[in-house]
């Protein structure tokens, strides 16, 4: 009978654990979306392109090397991973099957990339962008996702981040905002004296349904980490993570809205948007500590701040098509160091110095990175293949053919 039991639990937790991963799979088809709605047409085929590209790439990546230099064979509390390769092997006492553990983890590789894609949008070559996800995919963020989901120093020390702020979240800005100061801003979106020249995407339908989409795939996403679900205490928890989860969300947008009345005297939608996924960004740090009201609060400032940082990045001639940089670097540093407002178990010098420790390794990693694909291949197209688009010069595909004017032989 206790047998009987265990493995009802065990097939529960798997099932539980590859359903959450299935929603945050889904959420490469919002980022797909967002990102589509918000460049402009003439580089819709490529930003979809590179989306699925570097969902493929994150998946054999990961599979190959990168599972392995987070989990595998690790010191308890150490800096420097092991470097092999493949899954290993399932652990004696295991509460889920190792295949589902890896798939629910492959996902939230993606994820970090997928906000590299949106914030290069519009002038990085593609094949300079699909090399840097082979590598941030299968060592840089395996490196520091070990130190703290992997047993590494920073879990040692205390550091919390449930389900990745900063690992997931800061970590793919701070590679995006790396690439960007390299790449520079599109042509005509800054003036000579400081202008700041509105570039609008082409779909603000199809981004208002990859908002939508990624608010969905955030259940799996934070829900999921988790871990389990097949007794009464994990339940509870895996329900308070998803209300709290969607009432950030939902405070975040409503904020942003708000924000952009008093600022602008109009709702801007995609602020609207960019709020809803700034709540999600800063509530993915700690979902289960703070209660409904806080988790409302969380969303609140969260989407009031990612306005002003997108402002201010325009100021800085730090072009972000998308707002990439500010949703999930500046509202996951957010939501880290907001931990300990709810979580007695973390402090603020440690929720600093992981921050720190992740965002400044991927960021220097991913410039060095940045820095020799430049000094190759390059990562910029030309200012003529950036007028005519990328969909032209990279995929050879209109992703709306009616509008291009038909060309003579």
């Amino acid at each position: 009978m206790e047998n009987t039991i265990v493995e009802l639990k065990f097939s529960l937790d798997t099932f539980y654990f590859l359903v959450s991963g299935i929603l945050v799979m889904w959420m490469a088809a919002g980022f797909a979306m967002l990102e589509a709605g918000l460049v402009r047409s003439k580089n819709t085929s490529e930003i979809l392109t590179k989306n699925i590209a570097l969902y493929s790439i994150a998946c054999t990546m990961f599979l190959l090397v990168g599972y392995n230099i987070m989990y595998v064979g690790n010191t308890v509390g150490g800096v420097i991973p092991s470097f092999g390769s493949l899954i290993g092997e399932q652990a004696a006492d295991a509460n889920h099957s190792l295949e589902s553990d890896f798939f629910f983890q492959v996902v939230f590789v993606a994820t970090a990339m997928s906000i590299v894609s949106g914030a290069v949008a519009e002038r990085m070559k593609l094949w300079a962008f699909l090399a840097f996800s082979v590598v941030l995919t299968g060592f840089i963020y395996p490196i520091e996702g070990y130190w703290i989901w992997g047993n590494g120093f920073l879990k040692d020390k205390g550091f919390v981040d449930f389900a990745g702020s900063a690992i997931v979240h800061g970590a793919g800005a701070a590679a995006a905002l790396a690439g960007v100061i390299l790449l520079g801003a599109r042509k005509g979106k800054y003036g000579k004296n400081g202008e700041v020249y509105p570039i609008p995407g082409s779909n603000l339908p199809l981004a208002t349904l990859g908002t939508f989409i990624l608010w969905m795939g955030w259940f799996g996403f934070n829900g999921g980490s988790q871990l389990l679900i097949s007794d009464k205490e994990n339940a509870t928890a895996v329900g308070q993570i998803l209300l709290n989860t969607n009432a950030a969300a939902a405070m975040g947008a409503v904020s942003a809205l708000f924000v952009c009345k008093i600022l602008w005297g109009k709702a801007d939608l995609t602020m609207l948007l960019n709020g809803a996924l700034a709540g999600l960004v800063v509530i993915t740090a700690d979902p289960l500590s703070p209660s409904p009201l806080m988790a409302c609060l969380l969303g609140l400032l969260g989407g009031a701040l990612v306005i002003f940082s997108i402002v201010a990045f325009d100021k800085m001639k730090i072009d972000d098509p998308v707002g990439a940089i500010s949703v999930h670097g500046v509202c996951g540093a957010l939501g880290i160091m907001l931990v300990p407002l709810s979580n007695s178990d973390a402090d603020v010098v440690t929720q600093l110095i992981g921050l720190v420790s992740i965002v400044g390794f991927v960021f220097v990693s991913s410039l060095i990175v940045w820095g020799i694909l430049k000094k190759t291949v390059g990562i910029r197209v030309s200012e003529e293949e950036e007028l005519n688009g990328m969909d032209q010069h990279d995929c050879g595909v209109e992703a709306y053919p009616e509008f291009v004017s038909v060309r003579s032989n």
